[in-house]
Formats: C-alpha cells, structure tokens, sequence
C-alpha cells in the first residue's frame, strides 16, 4: 500500500492538476499548522484582522460525513482564534442550490460559502457577488493551487473561488453481481451490451450491469459523443453537436435500455429513492454499475450490503477513437461581497484547505482536495484512500474535453430542467428521437444565449 501511495503521489505531482486526500477517517488535529499553508502576513497597507470579537457564517451542502468533518474543522478553527465564532448552515444538495440563488441575489448569503463551479459564472457575472479573492492573498495562500484550477474560478480577471478538487465521472461496478453473473465487469461497448443479456437471463428482470438517472444519461450521452466525433459540446458559447449527432447520442440511450443494459426512468423512479446511494437496489447488487463523479467513491462504496465488492472501472472503448469526458473543478469556497469580516472569512478558508488542523479534519470530504501542501499532509498521515486515488487518477488521464459553465445550469440540470424533461420523454415513449434532440438543443441554445 505504501509503494501504491509513493507512486499515487508521483503521478499527482506530475499532472497538470494534483489529487489528494482519500476519505479514511483522519486522526486528532496537531495543534501546529504546517509553515508551507500559512500565508504571508498582511502588508501595513493592506487588509487587517478585527481588533475584537468576530461572528462568521458558513454554508455547504453534503451528506452526514461531510457535514460532520466541516463541523469539527470549524470548531478546532474557534479554538485557534478564540476571537471568533462561526454560525454554520448546511444540508442536502436537494434543493439547496435554489435557497442559495435566493440568497445570493438578495445578498443575504453566508459570509462564506461553499459553491458548485458554475455558480460563479451563474451569479457574478458583473462583479458584485462574490470578493475578488487575490485581494485576499495576505491570507489565503494561493501559491498552494495551480494556475490552472485557479484561472478556472476567474471571472472577468477576478478570483471567485477557491477550488477545493478536480472531478470527472467514472465506472464504477459491483463486482460480486458480476461474478455472479459469471462474467468480468466490461471495458468495451459490446462487453456492457451483452451484460444485458447476461444479467437478464442468468439472475432475473430487476438486475441490470448499469443504472442511470437522468443527469447521469447526459453526462454519459455526451461522454459517449466526444468519444465519436473527438471534439467539445460547446464552443465559443455555441452548441457544437448538430441535430443528427444529437440524435445518434439519443439513440444510444434508447438502445441501452432496449438491452437491458440499463432501467427504464419508470423503473428508477419506480424505486422512490433520491439517489443511487439510498435505492436498495443499488445496495443489494441488483444494479451493478453507476457512472458517477470519482468524488462519490467512497459514498457509493459504503452505501452497499456487507458482502457487496467494489471496483473501480475502466474508461470502455469502442465508442470511437477519442478520449472523450470532462473534469471540472467539483466545488470551491467563495466570500460573499456581503461579508463584514472578508479577512477572517479568508482566514478561515485557508484553514479548512491549506493548514494541517483542517486538512487533517476535511480529509477528502469534498472529493480530492487541489492543495498541494493538503496533498502532502494527507500522503504523510497515510490519508488517501486507494479508491478514491484510483478513481481520480483514471479520470485525469483519459478525459480530454472542457466543460462549458452552462452545462450545469440549473434551467438544465435541475429536476425541472431540459435534461429531465428530455431523457424522462425518451424513455417514456413521449419524445421520439427528432423531438428529444430538437427541445434538447432549443433549451441549450436558449440558456446559451441568456449566458
């Protein structure tokens, strides 16, 4: 495990963006930060701490192991400057990104906040959500993060964010109903199309080698186009795929589920459970395969039965001959301009991301952290986890492809956006595939242009 981790961090080091920490449970914070985290001090001329007590306030979203790590990295940052108390605020991601649009248009938000990348392009395109966080660099060390995340949060030449990981999605397979199934898990199109069969006559009707939401079959639709006609979505603010290769993209969803390769969006909505990680069907092995974030290792890994084996995949050929997928920054931090205290919010930051107290406590609760002087604590303390390395490391080296921000938007992400509507009208038999592929480009053109 050891040789795997020195030549895990080889490899990070060696990237055009490091990874980090794994997600096993950290041990009790040293009281001493490391020297390479802290940052400058502040010029006589520049900003300076409060001389007196200081409230803050923090949001983010998560599950329970995120929200407790964040808890215990804030309470041991109070403890460190007695001076100040921070209110937290968090939850689930459901619904979570409409409370904090409202929050940040009405510029009621948290002093600091936990955003989703796209946010910073979605909510200060002119300048007056978020602080320009190089004013800021006296206490956030920005040294830590390479050029490339950072110009990835930088708005109009204004650092918006600090990114916390790069992420991109991934296979991931239950290889106990494999074997059950007496067969390897797939590294070709053809392999996973007859998995379907295979599932399907070998264990029963309710198992299937791979399972989708809606989201999920967007990511993959695309994933699978890039992979064919090797070249990005968007460009220049354009959509860059026509309606006939839309249209094929469509119908390979279609025929995924003609094959039983994946579930129906009746039989997924059938399962009444928000997420993969909470359907028992995920947890029983009756859905074998996820194509998810390499961030969510861990998550989908610990929400299956005891028994259940857990493997990371490998990017499957035969969809063309690119390399096709994104990475993105998962999420960063952001000071809202609101903020009555912007150095203490910085100081704070720089506490969960860059000093040895809060790395040690944040572990890799928000995916594999950018921050250098975080990756060697974790290395040091033997805190990376070898599938969460493993899965990130994949992901860095095939995906080739940009995000544009507006993928994310909520008007197509979320429940009620296009990508809902359009996969739920395929596989319902409402759309056919000139009319999924026409209201699909129509609502990507039109968020597009409002950009």
């Amino acid at each position: 495990m050891k040789k795997f981790l020195a030549l895990a961090l080889s490899v990070c080091l060696t990237a055009a963006v490091v990874i980090g920490c794994g997600s096993t449970p950290a041990p009790a914070p040293s009281q001493a930060a490391s020297a390479a985290s802290t940052p400058a001090a502040a010029s006589a001329a520049g900003l300076q701490p409060a001389d007196g007590p200081v409230e803050l306030s923090l949001s983010w979203w998560g599950g329970d192991a995120r929200h407790e790590a964040t808890q215990k990295a804030v309470d041991a940052f109070t403890t460190k400057y007695p001076n100040i108390t921070v209110k937290t605020n968090y939850g689930a991601w459901t619904g979570w990104e409409d409370t904090m649009s409202t929050a940040l248009y009405a510029g009621t938000a948290q002093d600091v906040d936990q955003v989703n990348w796209n946010w910073i392009f979605n909510y200060d395109n002119d300048g007056k959500t978020f602080v320009d966080l190089n004013t800021l660099s006296d206490y956030i060390d920005l040294t830590q993060f390479n050029e490339a995340a950072l110009a990835q949060c930088t708005v109009n030449g204004r650092l918006t964010a600090i990114p916390v990981a790069m992420t991109g999605r991934i296979f991931y397979w239950n290889q106990t109903t494999f074997d059950e199934a007496g067969i390897a898990t797939p590294t070709t199109f053809d392999e996973l199309l007859a998995a379907g069969e295979t599932f399907k006559t070998k264990l029963g009707e309710e198992y299937y080698p791979l399972a989708m939401n809606q989201l999920d079959r967007m990511i993959f639709m695309v994933w699978a186009l890039e992979c064919e006609y090797g070249k990005d979505w968007v460009v220049d603010g354009k959509l860059n795929y026509s309606q006939a290769e839309i249209e094929d993209g469509l119908a390979l969803i279609s025929q995924l589920e003609e094959a039983h390769v994946i579930p129906t969006m009746e039989k997924v909505l059938g399962d009444g459970a928000e997420s993969f990680d909470k359907n028992p069907k995920w947890m029983e092995g009756k859905y074998a395969g996820i194509f998810e974030w390499d961030s969510s290792a861990t998550k989908m890994q610990a929400a299956l039965n005891e028994g259940q084996e857990f493997v990371v995949g490998e990017f499957l050929t035969g969809f063309g001959d690119y390399k096709g997928g994104f990475t993105k920054v998962s999420l960063g931090f952001s000071i809202a301009e609101s903020a009555e205290y912007p150095v203490e919010s910085a100081m704070l930051i720089n506490f969960l991301l860059n000093e040895e107290e809060g790395v040690k406590l944040m572990a890799s609760e928000r995916g594999i952290p950018l921050s250098k002087v975080a990756l060697q604590i974790c290395t040091d303390n033997d805190l990376l986890n070898p599938i969460v390395a493993e899965a990130n490391g994949k992901v860095l080296a095939w995906c080739e492809y940009n995000l544009d921000p507006t993928f994310e938007d909520a008007k197509l992400k979320s429940t009620d956006g296009v990508y809902y509507d359009v996969m739920d009208g395929l596989s319902y038999g409402d759309y056919d595939l000139a009319e999924a592929a026409s209201i699909l480009i129509e609502g990507i053109e039109a968020t597009l242009a409002a950009a």
